[in-house]
Order: C-alpha cells, then sequence, then structure tokens
C-alpha cells in the first residue's frame, strides 16, 4: 500500500484553482494561447504525466520548475503538450475543392505555388495539400511550408506515420499512390510515402513572435487556431499571416472562426476563405 504523498497522488484532480490560473499565464505568454475557465482538466491530464516524472507532490513544484534556471528542455515539453491537437486528412473538404479551383485558375509561371499550413499540427493538413497537388497538377512547381509552435508534433509530422482512423477521408486512389498501410505490429496506420513527405518543408514557428523569413505565399492555411487566442492576439496573428500572403492570394481559417473584428484588410469570399486585394 502506497504511504506517501507522493505515491498516492492522482494528478487529474489534484490541480488547484491557483496552479490552474499559474498554467493558463504561462501558455499564453509562451504561445498567446487563452485557455478558458473549463480547460482545467486538460491542464490537469496533459502535465501530470510530468509532475509524477520529476517526483512531484503538487502542480505548484512543476510551474515552479518551468520557471527555475534548471528548466532547460521542460519548458518546450509542457509547450507541446498543451498545444497539441489532433486533425486528421482533408478536414473541411469545401477547402480543399475551393483550392483546386484556384489553382486552376492560376497562369502559368515558372515561380513555384506556395502554401503555408501555419498550424499544421502533426502534419495532415500538409500532406492533404501535397497530395492534391502531386495528383491534380502533374509538372507544376510547388512548395508547402508547415509550421507548428510544438517541436513534438513536428517530429511526428516529419515521420508521416498516423493511425489509419485519422485517413478515413481521403480518397482511396491516393491513399493507394502517396500511403503505404501498415502490416504486423504496424497494422491500422499508414505511412505517407517518403517522397511526397520530402516535398514538405516542416518549421517551428510561434505564431505569436515575429515571422521568420520564410518567403511570401499564394495561400495561408490558419485554420483551427484563432479560437485559442483573445481579439488582441488573433488580430497580431493574422495581421503577421496576412503580411506573407501576396496580393490576389487566399487566407482559409476554421469553419467555427471569424475575422469579424479581426481584421479588414481581406475579403470574405466563401465560409472561411478570405482573399487579400
Amino acid at each position: 500500500m502506497p504511504n506517501t504523498a507522493r505515491e498516492i497522488l492522482t494528478p487529474a484532480a489534484a490541480i488547484s484553482d491557483q496552479e490552474f490560473a499559474h498554467f493558463r499565464r504561462f501558455i499564453f505568454e509562451a504561445a498567446g494561447i487563452t485557455l478558458g475557465d473549463n480547460k482545467k482538466q486538460l491542464v490537469s491530464s496533459r502535465l501530470g504525466s510530468r509532475v509524477a516524472c520529476h517526483g512531484f507532490a503538487t502542480f505548484a513544484e512543476y510551474f515552479k520548475l518551468l520557471n527555475s534556471d534548471a528548466a532547460g528542455a521542460e519548458v518546450q515539453i509542457a509547450i507541446d503538450l498543451l498545444t497539441t491537437n489532433e486533425t486528421y486528412f482533408f478536414r473541411e473538404p469545401r477547402h480543399f475543392e475551393f483550392l483546386e479551383k484556384q489553382l486552376n485558375a492560376l497562369p502559368a509561371r515558372q515561380q513555384p505555388v506556395r502554401i503555408w499550413s501555419a498550424a499544421g499540427s502533426t502534419g495532415e493538413e500538409a500532406y492533404s495539400i501535397a497530395m492534391l497537388l502531386e495528383d491534380r497538377f502533374p509538372g507544376r512547381p510547388w512548395e508547402i511550408v508547415a509550421s507548428d509552435i510544438s517541436s513534438r508534433v513536428l517530429d511526428r509530422a516529419r515521420a508521416g506515420h498516423y493511425p489509419m482512423e485519422r485517413a478515413r477521408h481521403v480518397p482511396r486512389g491516393y491513399l493507394q499512390r502517396f500511403c503505404l498501410k501498415g502490416t504486423g505490429k504496424q497494422q491500422d496506420t499508414l505511412l505517407v510515402d517518403r517522397a511526397l513527405r520530402s516535398k514538405v518543408t516542416f518549421l517551428q514557428i510561434n505564431l505569436n513572435d515575429r515571422l521568420p523569413a520564410i518567403g511570401t505565399f499564394d495561400f495561408v492555411f490558419l485554420r483551427n487556431v484563432l479560437i485559442y487566442f483573445n481579439p488582441e492576439t488573433k488580430r497580431s496573428v493574422v495581421a503577421r499571416a496576412l503580411s506573407v500572403l501576396r496580393p490576389g492570394g487566399w487566407l482559409f481559417i476554421g469553419h467555427s472562426e471569424t475575422l469579424n473584428g479581426i481584421s479588414d484588410a481581406v475579403k470574405a469570399i466563401a465560409p472561411a476563405i478570405y482573399q487579400k486585394p
């Protein structure tokens, strides 16, 4: 039978309101993300393993570590855990239909079509775009940059290895052409073909900071990330995204998001799709 506070600690139930407030401030300062009052359980469950890993009895001790000189890589680990979100291939399919339509309308040119998956998470969005470009526009030069604040999810994205359930919206032909089906211990998983993976560049970018030199883009996918920011941060993040969007280019956001009151620098064209004049 356990007989110490450390041994009987149940992290998911142990975080206090004050400790939760500390981590809300931590992730806001690190990534601009605003955690609602209903995210206390999420913080507890995602960081509980780190509390236990370090042998701490409380979340306050772990927070103290994050703010100490001894934190080292632990700060990035905590950011990764608090910012990772599940996604899947060809999410919001009408965006991909619209993308294909606009690509068909682009005049022929020597420079590549450039697309930024700005909150790319584990890479499903970027690889979905890559499959579409490779299949529908053979021979046309293109570049895809995918970014995320989390180094952990970027490692997963570069590996291109996913549960098969995330591929339920991938056209069968694309699965056969661009993916390898797992067998044995890898059953019910898929691996994106190495040739396709090599054509996507993954970068660690904090959308709440000044952008690195990534060039300009014809299309920017900024989907399902604005919901985590307060209005002021939303305005800053959108302004940064638009600063690298070429005139006439297209910005995609999530269907549960809007730019009303956030930016008047683009024109709404379709649900969650905007064009820069």
